[in-house]
C-alpha cells in the first residue's frame, strides 16, 4: 500500500468572511497562454529573490521572522526545500512556447462556477508545502455546501486578509488585501478567476541603485483593517512597529503612526467613528487613536503581547484584547479595564464577538481549543463550552456576518486545518443563545464623543 507523503508544512493562517450578495454572479475568467504563464512565474521568482536581499539605502534592518507562530523558522531550514523553486511551480514554468490558451473555459460550465446571492465567501490564507495560496471558498447554509471556487497563488506566506470594495478609477467591486512576510500589500480582484497578478499593490521597496525610496512598510504586514466609513482608507500594522493609513486613491500612506515600541500585531477601525482606530502591539499596550490628531492616543497596559483586538459592536465605547499569556481583557475607554480572565493556557490567537447575538463571544488558542463565552458588561463572562475541533494549533477564528452562529477557523493540523461550523450543533450553545433576540445593526450617527476622552501624548 502506498503511503501518501504529506507536505511538512500545511496550515491555515488567516480567514475572512465576505457578506452575501457582494460577489459577481459569474466571475470573469482570465485566459492565459502558456508562454504568458511561464513569464509571470519567472517574474515572481525574480521578485522573490529580490525580496530576500537586504534593501539598499534603508535605515535599519527588518526583523527576521517577526512572528514565528506558524513554525516557519524550522521550515525554512528543511533540507528538502527547493530554493530554486520556492512556489513549487517548476513543471508549469517549463511549458512549451505554444500559443495555446491556459484556461479551463473549454470545459462545460458548472453550476459551482456561479456565485449565488445566498452564497457567502470565505477567504482563506493557506500554506501547503512550498505554495502560499489565497483560497476563495463558497459556503451555502441552505444547501449545506462548502467548496473552493478558485484560488490565487501568493508570493509569500499570508499573515492577514481584509476585504474591501475599493480600486481607484473603478466602480465598487470585491477585493482582498493580503499582508505577508514581505512589506508589500497586494490587493486581489476576487471577481476574476485565474489571475496571477494583483489588481494593485501598496508599498514599494527602495533601491539606491535605481534612486528610489521606500514607500510603506519595511517589514512584514501583520494586520489590515479597511475603513468602511472612509472607504479610501486602509490601515496596516507591521513588524516595523508602525501603522500606515493608506490613501487608496493615490496608493500611498497619508499618515504614519509611530506610537508603539514593538511589532503592531492587530488593529481595527471603529464601526461608527470613522476616525477612531484600535491597535495592539507586542510591547504589551493597546492604544486608541483619533486619526484627526494622530500624535495623541489613549493607552492601556495589558498582560502579555497583544494577539488580537476587537470592538464590541453592541457597546461603542468598549473593546476586547487577547494576549500571548492566555488572557482576554475587556475595556471601557471611558473607565479603563472592566474585567480580565485567563481564557486559555496558551496565547489567544482568535477573538470574535457577535454583532447580532448579544453576549456571544468566541476565543481560540494555540492550545488547540475553541471556547464560547456568554458575556455582559459588568462581570466576567461565563464559559458556555470548551471544544476542540482537531485543528491543531488554532491560528484564527471569525464569525460569519450573515449567519450569527457560523464560524470559520484555521489551524496547523495537516489532515484538518480548516473548519466551517454552526455552533448551534453544540447543545450548550444552542440552549443558551438560540432563543435570544438577534440584533440587526444599522448605520447610526456618531455616538462616541472622542473629545471627552482623556488622551495621552507620546
Amino acid at each position: 500500500m502506498e503511503i501518501e507523503n504529506k507536505p511538512n508544512v500545511n496550515f491555515v493562517s488567516c480567514v475572512k468572511w465576505v457578506k452575501k450578495g457582494i460577489a459577481k454572479f459569474n466571475p470573469d475568467k482570465v485566459q492565459l497562454t502558456k508562454v504568458e504563464l511561464a513569464r509571470m512565474i519567472q517574474e515572481t521568482r525574480r521578485n522573490l529573490r529580490v525580496s530576500e536581499k537586504p534593501e539598499e539605502g534603508n535605515e535599519g534592518q527588518p526583523s527576521t521572522n517577526p512572528s514565528d507562530e506558524f513554525g516557519l523558522q524550522n521550515y525554512d531550514n528543511d533540507e528538502d526545500e527547493d530554493e530554486e523553486n520556492p512556489l513549487g511551480l517548476n513543471s508549469l514554468a517549463e511549458v512549451p512556447e505554444a500559443d495555446e490558451n491556459y484556461s479551463d473555459t473549454d470545459e462545460s460550465e458548472k453550476e459551482d462556477d456561479f456565485i449565488k446571492p445566498k452564497d457567502s465567501l470565505i477567504l482563506v490564507g493557506h500554506v501547503e508545502g512550498d505554495a502560499s495560496i489565497l483560497e476563495v471558498y463558497v459556503y451555502n447554509e441552505e444547501e449545506e455546501s462548502l467548496y473552493v471556487h478558485h484560488d490565487i497563488l501568493l508570493p509569500s506566506f499570508p499573515l492577514c486578509l481584509e476585504w474591501l470594495d475599493k480600486e481607484t478609477g473603478h466602480p465598487p467591486g470585491s477585493y482582498c488585501a493580503v499582508g505577508t512576510m514581505g512589506p508589500i500589500i497586494q490587493v486581489w480582484d476576487l471577481d476574476v478567476v485565474n489571475c496571477l497578478e494583483p489588481a494593485y499593490k501598496l508599498g514599494r521597496k527602495g533601491s539606491r541603485k535605481r534612486g528610489t525610496t521606500t514607500v510603506g512598510h519595511k517589514d512584514a504586514v501583520l494586520d489590515l483593517s479597511w475603513n468602511k466609513n472612509y472607504d479610501h482608507i486602509l490601515a496596516s500594522g507591521s513588524a516595523d512597529k508602525t501603522i500606515h493609513l493608506w490613501d487608496l486613491d493615490v496608493g500611498e500612506p497619508a499618515t504614519t503612526l509611530n506610537a508603539f515600541s514593538d511589532k503592531v500585531q492587530c488593529l481595527e477601525w471603529h464601526r461608527l467613528e470613522a476616525q477612531t482606530l484600535l491597535a495592539g502591539s507586542a510591547d504589551q499596550t493597546v492604544k486608541i487613536f483619533d486619526c484627526r490628531n494622530p500624535e495623541t492616543n489613549q493607552s492601556w497596559q495589558v498582560d502579555g503581547e497583544v494577539e488580537r483586538v476587537c470592538w464590541n459592536p453592541l457597546q461603542p465605547f468598549s473593546f476586547f484584547a487577547s494576549t500571548s499569556v492566555g488572557k482576554v481583557q475587556y475595556f471601557d475607554c471611558r473607565k479603563g479595564q472592566i474585567w480580565s480572565i485567563e481564557a486559555h493556557e496558551k496565547e489567544v490567537t482568535g477573538l470574535t464577538i457577535s454583532a447580532q447575538c448579544p453576549g456571544l463571544l468566541i476565543t481560540a488558542s494555540a492550545d488547540g481549543s475553541l471556547k464560547v463565552w456568554d458575556m455582559n458588561e459588568e462581570s466576567e463572562p461565563v464559559m458556555a463550552v470548551n471544544k476542540e475541533f482537531d485543528l491543531g494549533v488554532v491560528h484564527c477564528v471569525e464569525l460569519c456576518p450573515d449567519l450569527p452562529f457560523v464560524i470559520a477557523a484555521g489551524g496547523d493540523n495537516k489532515s484538518k486545518n480548516f473548519l466551517v461550523y454552526d455552533l448551534r450543533n453544540v447543545d450548550p450553545v444552542r440552549h443558551r443563545f438560540e432563543s435570544r433576540n438577534l440584533i440587526q445593526l444599522v448605520p447610526e450617527e456618531s455616538v462616541m464623543d472622542t473629545d471627552t476622552l482623556e488622551q495621552t501624548t507620546n
